[in-house]
């Protein structure tokens, strides 16, 4: 009977691991889900940016020297902090005001989810863009440089950053980042 006793102490014991082993991969798996959900939907702001800087629809209209807080735009590259985050995504929404609107923000396919974005041309100083003050990228006929006159220099173009802070569920926030050049 006490052999019996212990060996059901055992298996109680047992089962609430279990089952505290279950809640604990649930709650992972939510927050990753969410996680994964948060940046799904950031790529509505790439989608809305990709096409502001293709048409030159307003805010933006084309313009690029000078900064535009109607766009989220800034001419010149922002400080970040040492994951590569513009700080200014980081704070609230006062801080954001300095370079953004926070009425830009876009809702996600549910009412608690906003995705905050913003744009910077990754150069150091304001006005027309030169290789001595900007990132370029070169683009390289197929093949490499093997392939080309090497007389004459490759187009480059300005390098802008699209930084994305989405807020969801629970706190939960993802933050996406890429690079371009203006589409033709």
């Amino acid at each position: 009977m006490i052999f019996s006793l212990i060996v059901l102490v055992i298996l109680a014991i047992g089962a609430v691991a279990l089952v505290r082993s279950m809640n604990t991969s649930l709650v992972t798996s939510g927050n990753l889900a969410f996680h994964h959900d948060l940046v799904n939907q950031g790529e509505q702001a790439v989608s809305a940016v990709m096409t502001m800087f293709k048409n030159g629809t307003p805010p933006l209209s084309g313009i690029t020297t000078a900064d535009n807080i109607n766009a989220n735009y800034k001419s010149t590259m922002l400080p970040t902090n040492s994951q590569g985050v513009p700080t200014v995504l980081l704070g609230n929404d006062v801080t954001f005001g300095a370079v953004g609107l926070p009425a830009n923000d876009i809702f996600g396919a549910t009412p608690d989810v906003v995705i905050r974005y913003v744009v910077d041309r990754m150069c150091t100083l304001t006005g027309v863009a030169s290789t001595l003050d900007c990132v370029q990228a070169s683009s390289e006929p197929p093949g490499g440089t093997g392939n080309r006159n090497t007389a004459v220099a490759p187009p480059t173009a300005t390098v802008y950053r699209l930084s994305v802070r989405v807020s969801g569920p629970r706190n939960t926030q993802a933050f996406l980042q890429t690079t371009f050049t203006k589409p033709d």
